[in-house]
């Protein structure tokens, strides 16, 4: 059976008045460390009086803290030994094009056959690089979502390349097709985007969600469908496909945000990590690597362009 999650709600008492939240939340929940709290308060997992808000926020003496805990991850994770596109490797990082349907991160109801799984059975070094369910990964993509992602092999490189992400200095670049025809043919998304109140692992466009920025263009069109390049700017979860289907054009294949019946693509979403391009840490030369998509996808495109 799963686990189910954690929820704890509290009441503000006068000794935490004028206090920031992350430190309030880590008085009030000891298992907590502050870098945790901090990453939970930016998931949307704590609120105050039912809204979302910042780590620095400070509270008031009578508000609501409600601090609701994932389940544990399984605490040790075996390798296990799975094909993997690998598409760079050097001795500081690799890249690697993933499948759709392949999970990245354990979690309860995926306690083996994840990439994690994978990468600690190809480079055992890497076990433990940016914490310990991470085994290098420095970024993630969705289950359903192919395509390129970064690995680092040591804590220096993970560091070094996160750091890149934060400051958006890596150019990730999407393919997706949407339902409809999109106009304008080019433009930028902007809209905040926080967690569902009512189901929690959708996310959805609210003021109080956290800014996000997506970019898209249309590369072909179709009847009654249209081929984007797309690419976030901000790294909100499911940022592409909440912001594509608030605009009125959800990704193909997306029964969480699109269209429940599906008539071109089943069993996952045409969204595919296309593009990547960021400065190697070490050599600070530009690394541009592209993955083609998989023939699924492909396949759909071809059906649409008879």
């Amino acid at each position: 059976m799963a686990e189910i999650a954690e929820t704890h709600a509290f009441t503000v008492e006068h000794i935490y008045d004028g206090e920031r939240l992350d430190k309030v939340v880590v008085a009030l929940v000891p298992q907590l460390t502050r870098a945790a709290a901090q990453r939970l308060i930016k998931e949307g997992e704590i609120t105050v009086n039912g809204r979302v808000t910042k780590a620095g926020y400070r509270v008031q003496a009578g508000e609501t803290i409600a601090v609701r805990l994932p389940p544990q991850p399984p605490t040790q994770i075996l390798p296990e030994a799975m094909p993997l596109d690998i598409v760079y490797e050097d001795a500081a990082l690799l890249v690697l094009n993933k499948p759709a349907g392949l999970v990245v991160h354990p979690a309860p109801g995926h306690t083996g056959g994840t990439l994690v799984n994978g990468l600690l059975a190809y480079c055992p070094q890497i076990a433990g690089v940016g914490g310990p369910e991470r085994a290098g990964i420095v970024h993630r993509l969705d289950k359903d979502t192919s395509g390129l992602l970064v690995v680092a092999k040591d804590e220096a490189t993970h560091a070094a390349l996160q750091r890149q992400f934060k400051r958006r200095g890596v150019l990730k670049t999407y393919l997706a097709l949407v339902e409809g025809q999109v106009q304008p043919p080019e433009g930028i998304i902007e809209a905040p985007i926080g967690r569902d109140r009512v189901r929690r692992k959708r996310m959805m466009v609210t003021p109080s969600g956290r800014a996000a920025r997506t970019i898209y263009r249309a590369r072909e069109y179709f009847a009654d469908h249209t081929l984007l390049e797309v690419q976030p700017v901000t790294g909100r979860t499911h940022q592409i496909r909440v912001h594509l289907a608030w605009l009125g054009y959800p990704v193909v294949g997306d029964e969480v945000y699109g269209h429940r019946r599906q008539r071109l693509l089943r069993g996952r979403y045409f969204l595919h990590a296309a593009k990547l391009r960021f400065t190697h840490p070490l050599t600070g030369e530009e690394v541009a690597l592209e993955a083609p998509l998989p023939p699924e996808l492909a396949e759909v495109l071809k059906r649409l362009r008879r």
